[in-house]
């Protein structure tokens, strides 16, 4: 397993940040790639598996999907559709596929090999249950 360094400009606590990695790991396991939170004007890469290249152009990956993330919050979010609420969305990729979830204002962006439309759809719903909860709590605070 492999964490990658939090020596930048920290976004989020290393306490939620070690919580989005754990859900994510127990939920995917070996086949989870990186873990990539992201808000409005910024990311952090939480986690990077050992295997995997460090030279990623994440301000290109990111940038695209954090206007896809807002695109889709703000098309579906007006709309009543049969399908009900958007809740997430996967890409997939020659080598793999992309899960992109999150609330309003921030999200996780979880690169994987091959896993199961469950394991998804259960590291999806951990992810928001624990954003909501980070969000919640800060305005408490």
């Amino acid at each position: 397993m492999a964490s990658v360094g939090r020596d930048m400009a920290n976004i989020l606590s290393d306490s939620l940040a070690e919580e989005l990695v754990a859900i994510s790991r127990t939920g995917i396991g070996d086949s989870l790639r990186s873990a990539i939170y992201f808000n409005r004007s910024n990311f952090e890469q939480l986690y990077l598996r050992d295997d995997l290249e460090r030279d990623a152009d994440l301000d290109t990956f990111v940038g695209h999907e954090w206007r896809g993330f807002r695109d889709t919050n703000n098309a579906y979010k007006t709309s009543e559709t049969e399908l009900g609420p958007y809740k997430f969305t996967i890409r997939a990729f020659e080598n793999g596929y992309l899960l992109r979830v999150g609330t309003e204002r921030v999200g996780i962006l979880l690169t994987t090999d091959d896993v199961t439309m469950q394991d998804f759809e259960e590291v999806a719903e951990a992810v928001v249950r624990i954003l909501n909860e980070h969000v919640e709590s800060r305005e408490h605070q």
